[in-house]
């Protein structure tokens, strides 16, 4: 089935800032808010050739659209405040924030994981939406407005075999997002989150596919109950458009599974 790629509303004077903008639902979001007249879009991304080819896929779609590249670790907290601060700057503003920063992670089974990678998961999954938000805020809190929407994982709200350690990254960025709602509506800012399942035509997609793996066995079982289909990043993608646009305008702290039909929790 084709996706249907559209844009919810006009963007036009609107600043966006993506981290983990370079690839799959980071880099169509980007193409979506670049192509729906955003007057500029940043990205954030640990790889400059990365960024450089995300950059010139945008161009090639919307040669008139006006893109940044910002080389940056937001697992790192300097480097998040920087770049944040640094995008703002450029930018003149900052009217929404996307998260979509995933690090490598296969399902692996509590018990065969290594204690020491606990701390990994956990780090490399959750810290980044978090600094990212703490640089944003100040920023959106003078400006009296802005929309932060972060991308999780039903991982957070249905316990798959395999997910433990990512399972409990992804609430944390769940419960994160829902209490930093609570703390900045009263500036104008909103906050929601994404959870997608499986999003074919990523690096994460093909991780857990990998023949004779674990994870490949979970998930092929799990993809029989996409009914709808399995989810793509234009899905999400528009999703988030919605989410940053005045048609959301009083949804905030809200958590939107976008799967298919794999679960309805």
């Amino acid at each position: 089935m084709n996706i249907i790629e559209s844009t919810p509303t006009d963007f036009s004077g609107v600043c966006v800032l993506i981290a983990g903008g370079t690839s799959g639902v980071g880099l169509s979001s980007a193409s979506s808010f670049a192509r729906a007249g955003a007057a500029h879009v940043t990205l954030l991304g640990r790889n400059e050739e990365r960024g450089a080819s995300a950059l010139e896929q945008i161009m090639r779609k919307d040669p008139e659209a006006r893109v940044d590249f910002i080389s940056a670790d937001t697992n790192d907290p300097g480097q998040a405040m920087e770049a944040v601060e640094r995008a703002a700057t450029a930018m003149g503003r900052l009217d929404v924030l996307v998260n979509s920063t995933v690090s490598p992670y296969r399902p692996t089974l509590f018990v065969d994981l290594a204690p020491e990678e606990l701390v990994t998961v956990l780090v490399s999954q959750a810290a980044g939406p978090m600094h990212t938000c703490r640089a944003a805020v100040p920023i959106m809190r003078r400006q009296e407005t802005g929309v932060i929407v972060n991308v999780a994982s039903d991982a957070a709200r249905v316990p798959t075999p395999g997910e433990t350690a990512l399972g409990g990254a992804m609430a944390a960025i769940v419960t994160f997002s829902k209490t930093l709602a609570l703390e900045v509506k009263r500036y104008g800012i909103r906050v929601n989150i994404v959870t997608p399942s499986l999003i074919v035509n990523t690096g994460s997609y093909d991780r857990v596919m990998e023949d004779s793996s674990f994870s490949k066995k979970i998930f092929d079982r799990i993809v029989s109950a996409a009914h709808l289909g399995l989810t793509e990043p234009e899905d999400l993608a528009n999703t988030i458009l919605f989410l940053a646009s005045h048609h959301a305008s009083r949804i905030t702290g809200q958590v939107i599974s976008v799967n298919g039909g794999i679960s309805i929790a």
